[in-house]
């Protein structure tokens, strides 16, 4: 399932850690077949507890304790809007309307098209940036006027 360059980077997570402490890497190698897969499927999770030479049920805890996981398929952008005080307080709850407005669609949905899912998030430790959100856990967006929303939608519908 997983490709052999996705093996290789898990390969160099796992050579951070003494043999007996594989599961360490437990985090990163997860992180690694969801961006090679988009989503982590009960069949992946095996795979990756097979790897790392750990029970099956523990790489789901994991997989289930963490909100940055997709344990169902997702659209191929997803936005988590934080929507956690400061952020609501500062324009954070305008933004996932106006995402929502935009896109046809309420948090924990995916347009019919496959190309958007639109998640809540806590905390994203940049209340001073606020309105803050992720695109796909690794793109921080800050300061998200309608203005930088809309460019930001027509950039990811390419």
């Amino acid at each position: 399932m997983l490709s052999q360059e996705c093996y290789k980077k898990i390969d160099r997570e796992l050579a951070k850690y003494p043999a007996d402490q594989r599961q360490s890497a437990v985090m990163a190698a997860l992180a690694h077949a969801q961006v090679e897969l988009g989503w982590l499927s009960p069949e992946t999770m095996q795979e990756i507890a097979d790897y790392i030479r750990m029970p099956a049920i523990a790489v789901q805890e994991v997989a289930t304790f963490y909100n940055m996981y997709n344990l169902k398929p997702v659209g191929k952008s997803k936005i988590t809007v934080c929507t956690n005080l400061p952020c609501a307080l500062s324009g954070g709850e305008r933004a996932g309307q106006r995402i929502k407005d935009a896109l046809g669609i309420d948090y924990r949905e995916t347009t019919l098209d496959g190309k958007f899912t639109l998640l809540e998030g806590e905390c994203m430790g940049a209340c001073g940036d606020a309105p803050v959100m992720l695109v796909n856990n690794h793109r921080m967006c800050s300061f998200m006027s309608d203005e930088k929303i809309d460019a930001l939608l027509e950039e990811l519908n390419k």
